[in-house]
Formats: structure tokens, C-alpha cells, sequence
């Protein structure tokens, strides 16, 4: 298989993909290539240790080991950059590239999923190497890393360097297996190894003894020994050196550095310490920088010396090794601290005559030149904006005095819509009014009519964001394309949550004219999500798949990714790959997002997200984990004092509890949820999250299970009526499947399967399955009864629905599946054991069945015992859903 890069890389991409060479005379770690060796089982090899370990050296190694052996690999070194989203993932797609998936032209997570998956078709072994990972911090990165190694093909892996524990859920990878975690403990040298390393070294003459003292006293940490082997070569008493050099603290390397620094020529150890404010070397930025000729040279000579510089593979660029970089810039700052300021602003000079605006504008910050910074930054933000540039945009500004943010305001309006896409909508909401910028101000004025009532929205504060909204649209347009189409879309979804339909749809058109050229990627995002929605309530599914998907990628681009606003459209889009029963991809998406909103504190996305994920959870009987995550729903509605969370994972537990037969715990729950008061406010607005699962619908579906079928069969008649009446189709489809479910449950077995024949042909037209799966048995009966009548009328039936019909059943079980889970010589149970299963049907304890029946609990204990050997149950909750498939008990 052939790579498939395209040629044009820039010089800083080539060096990230590029890994250290490995000197021929380097210690062979062969430990470490044993252990590699082993772990062709493990997705993850994670080599993790602190600061001068060898950490790179030993991925290098075992990098080139396994070319060696025919293992296709691909390297990408990590920065602080990239914790922006855009270029980590432009990094990594480049990185896929090189084990010959076609590079994604969307920087999206999913497009490097299916960079993987293009990878994995091909059958052939392959690595990818993720190097200096302590660098990262961003959850969206995180997140991404952490999909790609769920979602690794078996003949895959990824190798990680790190100085600590990244957080990718490693504990759980290394419970099952699927972890190879090489530590410090591995990877410091072994007293043979630390005696080859000074003979390689070329170190002066060491007795054993010393060699032996050396490698106590520093533990094997690599770092050490190496910078102790420069020393030894300046020091005129080797013995008298190592007599006195102690590496039992973490004041080793300070001393060793310091001793190598200044064993330097003075021109040497000025440019290693001048240089080290530049985050790339490379000999034309160090002359024009330092101000000296001569920058190969320098380079070149610190390379032979043997120093902390780490080559990206092509000779002329380079970096210092994190460690020494750290140490020099501290020297730096005791030293020459005047000298900071001055290189920062060269370095940034440098970089705005090349167009990289972005480094021009880091150098300009680290050097302290505000004014600089905020000049550079004015000519960008828009553009910045428009791009949904919103993390970096927010790092900048907690850079910048906030003093001079705010009496500039297209900076501070700008700071504003970062802040509320990072870090949520309470916290831009203070910013927006302690800068005191109002619709008053001719420079602000756009911004503020678009942000307030979107940051209300935001706070699900609907209501009071309606009437400010509709103020602000009667000042439109404006002149600022990206606040007016902002606007407009903000209160399409706030018309969409009031009920007024028609006027989202034409708020949406506005929106789309007003969005102001192809860079408009936010706004796009923002007005296909909107519109997106509509379809859905409208119960057009394929309309509304196309709209996330187009929504999720039109912010796909090396300048742009799944920032806290583009979630807002993913966590839809993994919704409708929910809905189709895509549960894998749906899960990879929603493992990438939610934590997304959950930082941005978009609550109906939070549902969504955290329900879907627990159904998922549920569905693939992983219960505990089902339960975990609507736990993490109602904790991030306990820590935001957000009720609506709460309600929304005690109403998601009800329903899981009703499919497990659980009367008395999903009553509970339901009453539970009723309490938080918030389900009146719902039934009258038109939330996302609640067009399908709310208080309304929990109670009835507790009602067909255990309670009174026909009083339910009635009220679901009536919510139908009303949902058909105000036009939420979805939701009326819904209320069809429980009024099938209701007639089954009556004993109307004809008239049930002609209403579910009809929702069947609906279902179809659009693709629906979890809508009517998620009802759990009862609709597989159906299901089932429905395709024998097909089967035996003869009658011609619509292929299409035929063919989905075919996927429900498929997807619920097979005709013979309902019994397959009993003996096929079962043995009738007694009239008390039926009525056993019936009490536990409704959800009663032992001890309740015990008074019930007049039994002691050991008798209560043979019968469960007899009726799990009769089902073939493993526990109680199994029995009754086989008692129910099997019909001995409604």
C-alpha cells in the first residue's frame, strides 16, 4: 500500500512528521524492544516517564525495529499547539497519510476515523507513533486520541510518549488488556546498559566502581548519565567528579546543565541560550533573531558537541530537547533578561514578513509586547472569527491585559464569542457586561444585539431572550456579516424552541444570505444544525442526517475543527446515526463531543449526548457503565444547579428500569424526575432533547408495562391527537408505536399489527429504527407477528418496507430467538412460580414476596432457583423478559 501525501507540507508539519535519528553508537534498548515485541495484542503502547528517561530514543528505536520488520509507521511529535483542535488534527491527517490512507481534506474527527478504517482495509500491520503527548491538554484532542485507539483495526497500534499519565482511559485499556505501559522503571538503564553508554560514549576511563556509583546515584536516569558523560569529558579528576556528583534529587539536571553550559565557549553557550526562545531552529531565523551570521555553523557545531538539539530528520531544522530548553530559558531569564523582550520581537518580526501570523503573534505575547500583539491580532480577528478560530482566540486574550481588550471592541466582542464557545455562556455573559460596550456604540453594536440573545439561549433562558431577540432583528443588517447571520440563526432556534416554525424557516434564509462569503464556516455550521432540527421534529430524518452531516464538516479545514460550536452540531449528527442504528460510529462521535458540551454547558446536547451513550451502554447489556454515565448527567446538573439534567437522568434510568421489568424503582425514578418541577416549562416550549423523551411519555410507557392498559391506551390516543395537531411528527410517531404497544397489551392482536404495519411503512420512508427498537420485547412480538401474517397472506407488500421490516426484526433477534433463550424441553412452571414472575415483573424485593405469597424468604429463594433452571435464566430480571417473550406472562 502507497502513501498518499500530497507534496506540499509545511517546513514545521515535515519536522513534526519526522522522527529524531538515532545515532548508530546509542545504547540498544533491548528490553524495551521485548516488551514492544509481546504487545502486538495491545491497541495502546504507552511509553510514559518524566523528563530524560529516553522516552523519544526508545519509541525511535522501536520505530525503526519494526520497519525492519515490515511494519508500515508514521511519526508525529506533538506541541503546546496543539491543543488547538485545527492543527493537531491537520498533524495527524498528514501522520495517516504516511501509512496510506488518502489525507483527509476535512480536519474533522470522523474523517480521521475513516482514514483509519481506509488504513485497516489494507490488512497490513502498522504503528503510529505519538510523541512528546504531555504537550496535549485539550479535551477535544483528548477525545479524538482516545476514539482512535478504541477504534484501531486489530492490525494496528498506537505508541504513545508521554512524561505522565494521559488521560485516554488507560485503566480501563490496561483491565482489558489492551495496554502495554512501559515506565520509568523499564525504561531507566540497567547497570550492563549504563556500562555500555560511557564505553560507547567514549567517556574518559571509569572504573567499574565509579561506572557502578554513577548508575546508583542517578537511578539509571538517562538524562543524567548523559549530561554526567559531557562533564566527565571536561573534568580533570573523573574519579573526584563522580566522588562528589549526587543524583539523588531533582536538582541532578540544574547541576549538570549548568556544568555543561558553562564548559562552552562563551559564543557558544550565548546563542544556546538566546536560541532557546525560538520554538523551531533553523539557521535563517537564528541569524536574522540573534542577529549574528553564521546560524548553520552554530547548529552544526551544537549537533557535534552532542547537546540537547533534536533533529526533525531533514538536517537543517531542528529543536532542544524540552528539558534543556527549559533550563536554557531559565539561564536566559537570570542571565540576560533584558535580552527576552527583544528576541520575542525579532522572532516575531521574522515570522510576519513570512505571512505565519499565528507564530508572530505567540513571540510577540511571550515577549510581552502587547501592542504588538493586538495590532497583529486586529487585522486577523474577523477572519478569526468567521473561521470559529474560538480556542486560540480565547488563549490569546487571557494573554492579553484585559484592560486593553476592552476599549478596543472588536477585540473585546471577539473575546466574548470565544469565551462563550470554550469556556460557556455565564461566563461571557459577565465579560459582555463589565466591558460596558451596548448597542449604543456604533463598533459594538452588532455584536451585542447578536450575543445577547444567543449567550440567553445558551443558559436555557429561552423565554427572556425571545422579546431582546426580536428587538434586535428589526436593527438588521447591520454591516457585520458574521453577527448579523449569528443573529439570525440564534433566533430561528429560539422561534424553532417557541413553536413558531415558519418564522425559524425564514430567519434561516436570512441567515444564509447575510453569512458573508465561503469563510462564513461557523455561521454555516450554525444555520444547517438549526435547520437540521426542524427536519427532525418534522420527522424528516434523511433531510435532517444530510443537514448535520454538511453542518459537522463546513467547519472541516486546516483552520477550523470541532470546536465547543461545532458540537453543537455534532452531537445531533451522532444522534441521527443513533437513530439508524449506527451505534459504533454514533459512539465514536458522541466520545469526542460530549465532553465538548458538557465543558460549553449546552444542556440539550448534554442529554442527548449522555442518554444516547447510556442506551448504547444498555443495548450491550454493559449496565454498570449505562448507569455510570446517567450518573455523570445528574452530577453535571447537581454542579451547574441545572434541574432539567437531573429530571432528564432520572427519566432516562425509568426507562431503562421499564425495559428491565423493574416496576417499583422506574416508578421511582419517574416521580423522582416529576419533583424537579421543570416538565411544565418543557411541555410548553420545543427542546431537542425532549421532543421524544419527556415526563409525558416516561409515565405512559410505566403505564403499558405494569399498569392499566386501556386508561394508558387512552391518554396515548389523546397525546397523538396533539402531537399531529402542533406538528411534531416525530413525536406522533412515537405516540402511534405506544398505541400499537397498548392494543397488543389489550389483546387486540389485529388491530395492533395494522397500526404497526402503517408506522412500519413511516419508519421506512425515513429510515427510523431506534424510535420503535428502543420500546424493547413488546416490539419484537410485533415485529415478529407482523412478518408472519406478511409471510402468510402472500400478499404483495411494498419492498421497502418489507426490506425494513427484515432489518428490525434482524436487529431485535430472529424468530427463533424468543425461545431460544428456554430449554427446548421446558418444564411448566407451578401457578405459584407464575405468580411469582409476575410479582417480580412489577419489582418487588424477596422480602415482599415472601409476604405476598405467605412464604418464608428461603422458600421465595427455591422458587427464583426453579424458575432460573426452567428459563435457562441466569438472574430475575432475565427470567421475566424470557417469561414474557415466551407469552407466560403479559
Amino acid at each position: 500500500m502507497q502513501s498518499r501525501t500530497p507534496p506540499s507540507r509545511s517546513a514545521a508539519l515535515r519536522r513534526k512528521l519526522n522522527p529524531p535519528a538515532v545515532p548508530a553508537a546509542r545504547v540498544r534498548r533491548e528490553a524495551i524492544g521485548t516488551l514492544v515485541a509481546a504487545s502486538r495484542a495491545a491497541r495502546l503502547v504507552l511509553v510514559r516517564a518524566p523528563a530524560g528517561f529516553g522516552k523519544t530514543t526508545a519509541l525511535a528505536q522501536c520505530r525503526d525495529d519494526l520497519q525492519a520488520q515490515g511494519v508500515r509507521t508514521a511519526w508525529l511529535t506533538l506541541d503546546a499547539a496543539d491543543n488547538d483542535p485545527s492543527r493537531f488534527l491537520q498533524g495527524l491527517g498528514e501522520a495517516l497519510g504516511l501509512l496510506g490512507a488518502a489525507v483527509p481534506d476535512e480536519h474533522t474527527p470522523e474523517a480521521m476515523l475513516r482514514a483509519l478504517d481506509e488504513i485497516g482495509a489494507g490488512g497490513e500491520p502498522f504503528v503510529l507513533f505519538l510523541d512528546d503527548f504531555e504537550a496535549v491538554q485539550d479535551a477535544v484532542v483528548l477525545s479524538v486520541v482516545h476514539e482512535l485507539i478504541d477504534y484501531v483495526p486489530r492490525q494496528g497500534q498506537i505508541f504513545i510518549g508521554s512524561r505522565c499519565i494521559p488521560e485516554l482511559g488507560v485503566s480501563r485499556m490496561r483491565v482489558r488488556g489492551q495496554l502495554v505501559d512501559i515506565t520509568a522503571d523499564e525504561l531507566r538503564f540497567s547497570l550492563a546498559e549504563t556500562q555500555a553508554f560511557f564505553a560507547r560514549e567514549g567517556s574518559p576511563l571509569l572504573s567499574s566502581d565509579a561506572v557502578e556509583r554513577l548508575h546508583e546515584r542517578t537511578e539509571g536516569w538517562v538524562a543524567a548519565l548523559w549530561l554526567a558523560s559531557m562533564a566527565l569529558e571536561r573534568h580533570p579528576e573523573p574519579a573526584q567528579f563522580v566522588s562528589r556528583f549526587s543524583g539523588s534529587s531533582g536538582l541532578v539536571a540544574d547541576y549538570l546543565a549548568e556544568d555543561v553550559l558553562n564548559a562552552r565557549a562563551p559564543q557558544v553557550r550565548r546563542f544556546l541560550m538566546r536560541s532557546s526562545i525560538l520554538h523551531r531552529l533553523e539557521p535563517e531565523i537564528c541569524d536574522a533573531v540573534l542577529q549574528e551570521d553564521g546560524g548553520a555553523a552554530a547548529l552544526a557545531r551544537i549537533v557535534d558537541d552532542g547537546l540537547f538539539l533534536l533533529s526533525a530528520g531533514d538536517g537543517r531544522h531542528y529543536r532542544y530537547h524540552s528539558l534543556f530548553a527549559a533550563f536554557l530559558r531559565g539561564q536566559l531569564v537570570r542571565e540576560m533578561p533584558a535580552e527576552i523582550p527583544r528576541l520575542n520581537l525579532a522572532a516575531s518580526i521574522w515570522h510576519e514578513e513570512r505571512g505565519h501570523i499565528v507564530d508572530a503573534i505567540e513571540h510577540a505575547l511571550e515577549g510581552g509586547h502587547h501592542e504588538r500583539a493586538i495590532g497583529l491580532l486586529e487585522t486577523q480577528v474577523d477572519e478569526l472569527l468567521r473561521r470559529g478560530r474560538m480556542r486560540l482566540l480565547a488563549r490569546w486574550f487571557a494573554a492579553l491585559p484585559r484592560d486593553e481588550v476592552v476599549r478596543r471592541p472588536a477585540l473585546c466582542m471577539a473575546q466574548v464569542w470565544s469565551t462563550c464557545f470554550t469556556s460557556g455562556p455565564w461566563d461571557a455573559m459577565r465579560l459582555l457586561d463589565q466591558s460596558g460596550w451596548t448597542v449604543d456604540d456604533p463598533e459594538s453594536r452588532s455584536h451585542v444585539l447578536a450575543l445577547r440573545p444567543l449567550l440567553l439561549g445558551m443558559m436555557d433562558r429561552y423565554e427572556e431572550a425571545f422579546e431582546p431577540g426580536c428587538e434586535s432583528l428589526r436593527s438588521l443588517p447591520t454591516g457585520n456579516a458574521f453577527a448579523d447571520s449569528a443573529l439570525a440563526t440564534t433566533m430561528a432556534h429560539t422561534f424553532l424552541v417557541m413553536g413558531q416554525y415558519p418564522q425559524a424557516h425564514r430567519l434561516l434564509e436570512t441567515a444564509r444570505l447575510a453569512q458573508g462569503g465561503p469563510s462564513a464556516l461557523f455561521n454555516r455550521m450554525y444555520s444547517e444544525t438549526v435547520e437540521g432540527i426542524l427536519d427532525l421534529e418534522a420527522a424528516q430524518l434523511r433531510k435532517a442526517a444530510a443537514r448535520f452531516r454538511l453542518a459537522v464538516h463546513s467547519t472541516a479545514g486546516p483552520n477550523f475543527s470541532a470546536t465547543g460550536g461545532n458540537a453543537y452540531a455534532g452531537v445531533q449528527y451522532a444522534g441521527v446515526l443513533f437513530e439508524a442504528g449506527d451505534f459504533a460510529q454514533a459512539e465514536r462521535l458522541l466520545n469526542v463531543y460530549v465532553p465538548m458540551v458538557r465543558n460549553v454547558g449546552l444542556r440539550d446536547q448534554m442529554i442527548m449526548g449522555y442518554v444516547m451513550l447510556a442506551r448504547i451502554a444498555f443495548e450491550r447489556r454493559q449496565f454498570d457503565r449505562a448507569w455510570e454515565l446517567l450518573g455523570l448527567l445528574e452530577q453535571a446538573g447537581h454542579e451547574r444547579r441545572l434541574p432539567r439534567l437531573r429530571a432528564s437522568a432520572s427519566l432516562a434510568r425509568a426507562h431503562l428500569l421499564t425495559l428491565q421489568g423493574n416496576a417499583l424503582a422506574a416508578r421511582a425514578e419517574l416521580m423522582q424526575s416529576e419533583q424537579s418541577g421543570v416538565w411544565t416549562r418543557v411541555a410548553r416550549l420545543r427542546l431537542p432533547a425532549h421532543d421524544v423523551e419527556d415526563l409525558e411519555l416516561g409515565w405512559m410507557r410505566w403505564h403499558l408495562a405494569f399498569g392499566d392498559a386501556a386508561a394508558a391506551h387512552a391518554d396515548i390516543a389523546l397525546a397523538l391527537q396533539r402531537a399531529v395537531a402542533n406538528k411534531k411528527h416525530r413525536r406522533a410517531l412515537k405516540f402511534s408505536l405506544l398505541q400499537a404497544l397498548a392494543l397488543q397489551r389489550l389483546g387486540r392482536a389485529d388491530a395492533a399489527l395494522d397500526a404497526f404495519s402503517q408506522l412500519v411503512s413511516q419508519a421506512a420512508a425515513q429510515g427510523f429504527v431506534r424510535l420503535l427498537l428502543d420500546e424493547g420485547e413488546p416490539v419484537q412480538r410485533l415485529a415478529l407477528r407482523l412478518r408472519e401474517r406478511h409471510e402468510a397472506s402472500g400478499a404483495a407488500i411494498d419492498p421497502i418496507d418489507s426490506e425494513h421490516l427484515d432489518k428490525l426484526v434482524r436487529m431485535l433477534g430472529e424468530p427463533g430467538r424468543a425461545a431460544a433463550d428456554a430449554p427446548a424441553d421446558l418444564e411448566k412452571l407451578t401457578p405459584k412460580e407464575t405468580r411469582m414472575l409476575r410479582l417480580l415483573a412489577d419489582g418487588h424485593s424477596n422480602g415482599e414476596l415472601a409476604r405476598q405469597l405467605f412464604v418464608s424468604d428461603s422458600t421465595v429463594r427455591t422458587h427464583l432457583r426453579n424458575i432460573n433452571q426452567k428459563l435457562n435464566a441466569a438472574n430475575r430480571t432475565q427470567a421475566v423478559a424470557i417469561a414474557r417473550r415466551l407469552g407466560l406472562i403479559a
